[in-house]
């Protein structure tokens, strides 16, 4: 078995009154694609945001390469390698897009090495290119997901957390950025994914779980998952 580089346990999570995660435990190894689905409202987001320090826990624990991040920030994760694209994106708008991906190497000093992965993400997104000088508020939804998926990766994370990335998008938008996220986990990235698109995740994924009212009612290979008939009933529409 691969070294689990991430593992939640016994999580609990709340917010204004309400219990939105129960007591989920999952984990991720090196140089997994692991998928997060269910159905709205089933806790996804607030587990990712709980991994990543943006809101607290109420009980269990975060281990990130064997150790403790419970109370740790954002900032600290990304250091260590954790980076994560949030649901809606969160790009900066009033910043151009190679300024956006310029925020992403925050955390690092070598000039040069900066500008090398600035090019790759260039090529990775040729849209990008195109429009590089252009504020990032003016692009649309779909130009700020590769955005803000590049500026992730600037930080060149071990382990890179994808929140509904192909929410809001066009059918040609979603394509593209399956494709990507298909990419990012072939160079080595380990990835964890929430996703709506329960078919569309599965299919990519080495492993699957499925959360429904703030607790993990399944857990299998995607490929498996994908065929299972109460997946299938429940988040495939048969």
């Amino acid at each position: 078995m691969t070294d689990i580089l991430l593992k939640v346990k016994d999580l609990q999570v709340g917010y204004g009154g309400i219990q939105a995660v129960k007591g989920v435990s999952l984990e991720v190894h090196d140089g997994e694609l692991v998928s997060l689905i269910g159905s709205n409202g089933a806790g996804k987001t607030t587990t990712m945001k709980a991994i990543t320090g943006t809101l607290s826990l109420q009980a269990g624990d975060i281990e990130y390469l064997g150790k403790s991040i419970k109370g740790q920030g954002p900032w600290d994760l990304v250091k260590q390698g954790l980076a994560m694209v949030p649901e809606g994106r969160g790009v900066f708008t009033r910043m151009t897009i190679t300024e956006n991906l310029q925020m992403g190497a925050y955390i690092r000093s070598d000039t040069a090495g900066i500008a090398d992965d600035i090019e790759k993400m260039f090529t990775i997104f040729p849209r990008l290119r195109e429009r590089k000088d252009q504020l990032a508020g003016t692009m649309s939804g779909g130009e700020q997901q590769m955005l803000a998926m590049g500026r992730a990766l600037m930080s060149r994370p071990k382990v890179l957390l994808l929140d509904e990335p192909s929410m809001g998008l066009s059918p040609i938008m979603v394509d593209k950025i399956f494709e990507v996220v298909r990419d990012v986990y072939a160079q080595g990235v380990t990835v964890l994914l929430v996703e709506q698109n329960a078919s569309r995740a599965l299919a990519i994924s080495d492993r699957g779980y499925v959360m429904d009212s703030g607790l993990i009612t399944m857990t299998g290979i995607g490929k498996d998952m994908l065929q299972d008939p109460k997946v299938r009933a429940a988040y495939l529409g048969e």
